[in-house]
């Protein structure tokens, strides 16, 4: 092998290591993204739950709650 076979050899293997980390980096940022937006559907349920509660706690208060 020469030198320019090796050279270019080695620039295809850094080219592929590269592609790889880039892969991984993108699957770790998409799992964080994923991950916040459960975290925000969560808290907006809890959010919303405790707004219910309140609003029930009200109708309750005077007698408007027909459960």
């Amino acid at each position: 092998m020469n030198q320019s076979q090796n050279i270019s050899n080695q620039a295809g293997q850094a080219k592929g290591q590269a592609e790889e980390k880039a892969s991984g980096m993108m699957d770790q940022m998409s799992n964080a993204a994923q991950s916040a937006k459960e975290s925000c559907q969560g808290a907006g349920q809890q959010m919303k739950d405790k707004a219910q509660g309140a609003a029930d706690s009200v109708k309750d208060a005077v007698g408007a709650n027909k459960n």
